[in-house]
């Protein structure tokens, strides 16, 4: 079968289609599924330049989705004809991770999506929410669970609440989405006003754009009537942590899901306790997690912010279009 293989040390030059073995006839326990879909994660992109190491010739991308074509002896949740969505863990089954878990990621220390056809355990999968195109449905297992596992899981948001997010990418556009279902009153901060435009028309409730705000957290919390904010979806690291704890309430929760400018730096430690916040360091979550966001999504009709698509052999040009930073929404990949 053909596969997308990334060839050591890794850039987006060393992309390689090629001809690898076909996927073995399901075991017990297995289903064998044809891949249709994928969407790029900034963890897809580290690795893809090189700033990840993974192995030569790795099968790239940590999400999937497709249809079930062949099921293995004993498993009755899934059938053929299923529409189903890989998982960034695969091993990560019901609530606390454990390092067990979480060591096998697709496209990182094992294959990933980037091909025609994949057998593993039917726990490695879940179903797509009804209606959902394969493209949408690729758009789930990275982006969407985070946001997911952020808010809900471990920030148990609920309405009334003030929820901050920062920028426009896939966690950020769901996190929004999940908020504003929740019944949540959202802050949404960006470098554009462009895209500031397109987030309120996505439910925004309050724009600030933190290039002509610098100190937008303080803008942030006076938007609160002077409380603070109760959520924050951090996605900058270093770079942001400060704000986000300035814009935050007393007792108030910071979902820590991204390093995207760094990953290490200063943290003002008394802001953590005089001001009693709480941080949860977040990476995606649990089968059970998707399952319970699935459907969540069926129930609210919520639907994935898509900003392009690319054939899988144009993928280069699709991490050119993420490293551009012009996107809103998830890039996707079709095949």
């Amino acid at each position: 079968m053909k596969a997308m293989t990334l060839r050591a040390p890794g850039g987006l030059d060393e992309f390689v289609m090629a001809n690898v073995a076909d996927a073995t006839p399901p075991k017990p326990g297995e289903i064998t599924v044809r891949l249709h879909a994928s969407s790029l994660n900034f963890h897809d992109y580290v690795i893809a330049i090189g700033q990840l190491k993974t192995a030569d010739n790795r099968i790239p991308m940590s999400d999937g989705a497709g249809e079930v074509v062949a099921v293995g002896e004993g498993v009755s949740e899934f059938a053929a004809g299923d529409h189903v969505m890989g998982m960034f863990f695969p091993g990560w089954l019901l609530d606390d991770a454990t390092p067990a878990a979480v060591a096998k990621i697709p496209g990182d220390t094992i294959d990933g999506f980037a091909r025609e056809f994949v057998t593993l355990p039917a726990t490695a999968f879940t179903k797509t929410p009804p209606g959902y195109s394969h493209a949408e449905a690729a758009t789930l297992p990275c982006a969407a669970l985070t946001a997911w596992r952020g808010l809900v899981t471990a920030g148990q948001v609920k309405p009334g609440d003030f929820v901050l997010v920062q920028g426009s990418g896939g966690v950020s556009c769901f996190a929004l989405q999940f908020a504003k279902a929740a019944g949540a009153t959202v802050i949404a901060t960006s470098g554009s006003d462009e895209k500031l435009e397109r987030l309120k028309a996505l439910g925004a409730d309050h724009l600030i754009n933190y290039k002509s705000e610098p100190k937008w957290g303080k803008k942030a919390k006076e938007l609160t009537g002077g409380r603070g904010v109760d959520h924050v979806l951090e996605v900058g690291g270093p770079g942001t942590l400060t704000q986000s704890m300035f814009a935050s309430r007393m007792g108030g929760h910071i979902a820590l899901i991204g390093v995207l400018t760094g990953i290490s730096g200063e943290v003002p430690t008394y802001l953590l306790f005089s001001s009693q916040l709480r941080v949860t360091g977040i990476m995606v979550g649990s089968r059970k997690d998707q399952i319970d966001m699935n459907r969540a999504i069926a129930a609210n009709g919520i639907k994935p912010v898509i900003d392009s698509t690319y054939p899988l052999d144009s993928i280069a040009d699709a991490f050119r279009h993420q490293q551009s930073q012009k996107h809103f929404g998830k890039i996707c990949l079709e095949f």
